[in-house]
């Protein structure tokens, strides 16, 4: 088994009006989360927050401390949450199983000492989409199947945006310190995302992008309002977004991703919004 890890420093939105394309896909991309057999992460800056991938496969993986944190165990002093964008499998968590389908949800809280994940077929493995932030306060791990999940109908077929947002990992679902986590699910003819795009100044956020189909892919929009950039990303690859940075996508076909967030509060709402017709 093996854990790995990389570290990404935060960026000013001044040096990233100079990236040229490699430099915004360094900065910014995640690849190759999804590796079998082992888990990755990538420790950012921003909120301390981390993005990670497990993929059990014939065995089990374990859910190891990674050096950045300084800790015994990894959620000595974070929390974790999880959504499973792979076939079936069963976390573990100090001896508690979760059946995890896919798109199910799960909230790991500080003081969860040991973490295993399995798949049901090696050969459709469970694909572990993870999140963490720090926590200061234990809460009690909670599973959140989508079905579970608080269910929002937005934009329109005649907008390109029609979508239901799955808020899954949030606050009247599950009790957190910071995280959040949930999953929007393009409508058939929609391509669009979170358009009207917004920023949000108190919180940092990481989109993980899924259910794109083969030969087709999305354009994720960031950067300051007035001096957006972009960046072509493919199937289960995840975009680190700043908190000066809007956050937005189109696809050439209708997509999935997942949302996750943090930082100074736990309002979903609170976002500074920018005019369509204002974005440069």
């Amino acid at each position: 088994m093996a854990t790995t890890f990389e570290t990404r420093y935060a960026s000013s939105p001044q040096a990233v009006k100079k990236y040229d394309t490699q430099e915004l896909r360094d900065e910014f991309l995640v690849l190759d989360l999804m590796q079998p057999g082992s888990i990755k992460w990538v420790y950012t800056h921003y909120d301390r927050y981390m993005a990670g991938g497990a993929v059990p496969t014939s065995e089990a993986l374990i859910l190891e401390t990674i050096d950045p944190l300084k800790a015994e165990y990894f959620l000595e002093r974070r929390e974790v949450g999880v959504i499973n964008t792979g076939g079936t499998g069963t976390i573990i968590a100090d001896g508690e199983e979760f059946k995890m389908l896919h798109k199910d949800a799960l909230y790991l809280g500080k003081g969860v000492k040991e973490v295993v994940f399995k798949s049901d077929d090696a050969n459709n493995p469970a694909k572990f989409y993870m999140n963490s932030a720090p926590a200061h306060t234990a809460y009690p791990t909670k599973q959140v199947t989508k079905a579970d999940a608080n269910k929002i109908e937005l934009g329109s077929l005649e907008t390109a945006n029609h979508r239901t947002v799955n808020q899954m990992i949030i606050g009247g679902i599950v009790t957190t310190c910071q995280l959040q986590m949930g999953m929007t699910e393009l409508k058939t003819g929609s391509v669009w995302n979170t358009m009207p795009a917004h920023v949000h100044d108190r919180r940092m956020e990481i989109y993980y992008y899924m259910d794109i189909m083969d030969e087709q892919a999305v354009c994720h929009f960031m950067g300051e309002p007035q001096e957006t950039r972009h960046i072509w990303m493919q199937n289960h690859e995840a975009v680190i977004s700043p908190p000066w940075s809007i956050h937005s996508g189109s696809g050439t076909s209708n997509y999935t991703f997942i949302w996750g967030m943090a930082g100074e509060n736990l309002d979903y709402n609170d976002m500074d919004v920018a005019k369509i017709t204002d974005l440069r």
